[in-house]
Formats: C-alpha cells, structure tokens, sequence
C-alpha cells in the first residue's frame, strides 16, 4: 500500500516517546518506504489542522503518542481525506491495541505498507468532546488529575490532585444512570462508557470499602487499568444518560474534562480513515 507522503506526530510527554524510539519509528518508516516527510514534534510544534494536511497533499498522517494526543490531533483532523497511522507511542496504547494488536510500531508499520487496511471507528460523542477509547464518568475519573502529576513528577500536584481525588471518591456523589435507567439506584463512583461495533457498552464501578477504592484508584485508575476490577456489566445501548447532584468529572480517553451534572453520551461513526492490521477475529 501506497502511503507517501506521510508525516510524524510525535510527544515527548508520552510514554514511549524517548529520543531513541522515535529514531527507531523513523527508520522504521524508512525501511518501509515511507520517510516522514515532515516530523510534527508537540507540544513544541502546533498539530496539523485538516487544511493544512490537504494544501500540503499529505496522504497518511502517523502519530506515535498516547491515546491523549492521539485524540487531540484526530478530532482536530475529522473529515480529511487522508489516512492515519496510529502507532503506540503511550503507557496503554488502547486504541493501537485494538487497531493493530498489541505489537511494537516497527510491527504495525511493516503490516501497515504490506497488509493494511482502512476503517472507520464508532466513537462516544459528549459535550466535552469525542471519545476514541472510551470515557470514564464520575468521581473516579479524578484520578486522571493524579496520573497527571506522576506523569510530570509534580510530587505538589500529586499530593493535591490524591485528596481530591480521594475526598471525591469517598465523599462526592455518585453518578446514576437516567436514561436507560439500569443498575444501582443510587449510582457508581466511576461509569465506564465505550464505543463497541455499533452501540457503546456501559459499566459500573464502585466500592464498599473506599479504603480499598483509594488504593486500586492509584495502581489502576491512574495507570488505566481499571477494567479488570470489580463492576456491574450494564449493557450495550445506542445512547445513554447519566445524571449526579454535582457535575460530571470525565476522563476521555485518558484526559481530564469536567461535565454538568447531566451528560449525555451517543455512538455515533467517526469521519476519518484509519489504517489498520488487525483483522476484527483478532
């Protein structure tokens, strides 16, 4: 598959983003016969705007960052005509898991020029904006501002954003579903919302002991890690409503936004052609 010209993003703020793997990302796109025409280096460099890629006529846009950035720089993009390369350059690397497997970016690159093909995504679309991965809605996405400070070993922030964090989680109320109204009466700590084939899949999570809430919030909250716990399956619908006595904390895809304290949350397709190597039996 023809790919060039492509260029780079790259975010030194990522996880995976050091000097000597975003050489390594770039020879790999050399060997592959695809040279970063242009490297995109943020938060140094403004990202590239949809009119910009179409008057410089840019065929494949590859960002090796985190699901953030990632986010950032698609949403900006919606509506191009062009192609991108996601590539996991961050700690999870969700949305490059789903799209490629769980592969190194020299893998996804070779795959991508020799077997890849295109789709399109089904996203969460909110008021504060368009999730790829998925949104986490409720006190428990305050431990977004906590990931923050580790990730800038801002040991202040850190203390801050942990008794925050940890003074909602025990104290502020929880987050209810109004609309299918499912689950728990008086709600949950932190309602997982994710785009699944055509409709998005809801879960809940709470805890008993908030002690323990505190704890798995750091080890997996803040490292994004949290499905594996403890939660209520609620179902796959094509929109859902949540409601609180205070406003929304979200986390979308990983980066912080504060919701009303009604929220609402639609599937819907995302206007933009990714490349992809992972077949949907994977």
């Amino acid at each position: 598959m023809d790919i060039t010209p492509l260029w780079l993003v790259v975010n030194a703020a990522s996880g995976s983003n050091s000097d000597a793997a975003v050489h390594d990302v770039t020879v790999a796109l050399a060997h592959a016969g695809c040279a970063p025409a242009r490297t995109v280096r943020f938060s140094d460099e403004d990202l590239p705007t949809r009119d910009l890629l179409e008057r410089e006529g840019v065929a494949t846009l590859a960002i090796f960052t985190g699901d953030g950035t990632i986010n950032t720089t698609t949403t900006r993009i919606e509506g191009w005509s062009g192609r991108v390369l996601v590539l996991p350059g961050g700690t999870q690397n969700l949305l490059s898991k789903s799209l490629h497997g769980d592969v190194p970016a020299s893998d996804v690159v070779r795959a991508a020029v020799h077997d890849g093909g295109t789709k399109r995504l089904r996203v969460v679309r909110t008021s504060q904006g368009t999730s790829l991965v998925e949104v986490l809605a409720g006190p428990g996405a305050m431990w977004a501002d906590v990931r923050e400070g580790v990730r800038d070993l801002d040991f202040g922030t850190i203390a801050e954003s942990f008794s925050a964090a940890w003074r909602e989680t025990t104290e502020g109320p929880g987050v209810r579903l109004a609309n299918p109204a499912v689950g728990r009466a008086e709600g949950y700590r932190a309602v997982r919302i994710a785009p699944q084939n055509t409709q998005v899949l809801i879960e809940g999570y709470d805890f008993e002991d908030f002690g323990q809430f505190a704890a798995q919030g750091f080890a997996m909250l803040v490292k994004r890690d949290f499905r594996q716990g403890p939660h209520d399956d609620l179902g796959h619908f094509d929109c859902v409503t949540c409601r609180s006595d205070s406003p929304i904390a979200l986390m979308i895809d990983g980066e912080r936004r504060q919701g009303g304290t009604e929220e609402h949350f639609v599937c819907e397709e995302f206007d933009l052609d990714f490349l992809a190597t992972r077949s949907a039996g994977d």
